[in-house]
């Protein structure tokens, strides 16, 4: 294959424009297959039925040139994966995965022997013919930046600009993609989502985009979890609150957001848990009454905080969508209830626009993990006939 003249593992190719690349892996297809067969089982709690790995797949680490635009379009350097299938083929079409919620700095695509997500899209699609890239977001990978959690122009800005440095990597590993496809689960829902509304207004054509689990509008999640709790809701919900206020705070530089949120006896431990500074999840309160102040729990209070107005603005559903959309939803998802997982195909209904390409699919009675590790072979079907 034309790849291997280009990069032993290990060594860095330097491209114009900011952009490096750096092989750090080759899993064949018996290592795919076990991701299949084992890992995947064991990471989501469900055993699914998956098109087995016919190939095996180089691995590579892309450095890039970005800017963040919260802070005035700022340069920074981001980091993201590009696995490619090892066959005879010089032409493949392309998924940009985007990952879920993470505690690691390193469970991200470009480090995937830390991120199950990741090991399964890789055995699944580029064990199978497909291209997948897959950016590991602000703050996150080798990135130096602090966690952008949620933040909708910096997700926006990392995964555009990592669809363009991959495919100057593939160019120059003479190497063309043909149709691209966005896939995202949880967090990765969210940015998929906020992916297409970017590259649809940039004009590029997107042949299918789906999600699994994805809070397309975070004030709709998090007023949930505030003033509607669930018998079934997750324990790790109390994460979504504490990166995303320090994120927001950073990002959108309102000093003070994050202790305005979290509870005085809690702030020390939460800052601890966002900057991956070491701490014992056990001390974090899973109960949310304890963990944030009590003023948030008034609806009203929320929504006009500074907090809750900047939570209002984190959707990524409210335009005229014009890419075929798939968002898959569990009806046991510990996390995003069915309401959430539908309204990206209840808004377009809603404004009248009578779009049929924006569907939502059940998966059934599945867990926020069984959800994705149900939806992912539905997706591929779903591409291969596209």
């Amino acid at each position: 294959m034309a790849v291997s003249a280009h990069a032993q593992e290990g060594q860095v190719v330097k491209l114009s424009a900011g952009i490096e690349y750096q092989r750090i892996a080759r899993w064949d297809a018996d290592q795919l297959n076990k991701i299949l067969q084992v890992g995947t089982p064991a990471f989501a709690g469900i055993t699914t039925a998956y098109s087995p790995a016919r190939n095996a797949v180089r691995l590579y680490r892309v450095t890039y040139s970005s800017v963040v635009p919260e802070r005035g379009n700022k340069p920074t350097i981001a980091s993201g994966l590009l696995a490619i299938p090892e066959d005879s083929g010089t032409s493949f079409p392309l998924v940009s995965y985007q990952h879920g919620t993470v505690y690691g700095k390193q469970e991200v695509p470009s480090f995937p022997q830390q991120s199950p997500e990741t090991q399964l899209m890789i055995a699944q699609f580029a064990g199978q013919g497909y291209a997948v890239i897959g950016a590991d977001y602000f703050g996150l990978g080798t990135s130096s930046e602090p966690e952008g959690y949620m933040v909708k122009a910096s997700h926006q800005q990392a995964t555009y600009d990592m669809l363009m440095a991959s495919r100057a990597v593939l160019d120059h590993l003479k190497l063309a993609t043909t149709k691209l496809f966005l896939a995202g689960w949880s967090q990765g829902g969210f940015v998929t989502m906020a992916m297409l509304e970017k590259l649809e207004q940039a004009g590029v054509k997107v042949d299918g985009a789906v999600t699994a689990s994805a809070p397309a509008d975070v004030f709709v999640a998090l007023n949930g979890f505030l003033n509607f709790p669930r018998k079934n809701d997750a324990s790790w919900v109390n994460s979504l609150f504490i990166l995303s206020a320090f994120s927001f705070e950073n990002y959108y530089g309102v000093p003070g957001l994050a202790r305005s949120l979290i509870a005085e006896p809690y702030y020390e431990l939460a800052r601890k848990a966002y900057m991956r500074e070491p701490f014992n999840p056990a001390d974090v309160p899973a109960d949310l009454h304890k963990l944030l102040r009590p003023d948030y729990f008034d609806p009203q209070f929320f929504a006009a905080s500074a907090y809750g107005r900047l939570v209002a603005q984190t959707q990524s559903y409210r335009w005229l969508i014009k890419s075929p959309v798939r968002n898959y939803y569990g009806e046991s998802d510990e996390a995003i209830s069915v309401g959430l997982g539908q309204l990206p195909m209840t808004y377009q209904r809603a404004i009248g626009s009578g779009n049929p390409v924006v569907e939502a699919v059940s998966t059934g009675q599945t867990s926020h993990r069984g959800t994705f590790a149900t939806a992912v072979p539905q997706w591929k079907a779903w591409f291969d006939g596209l």
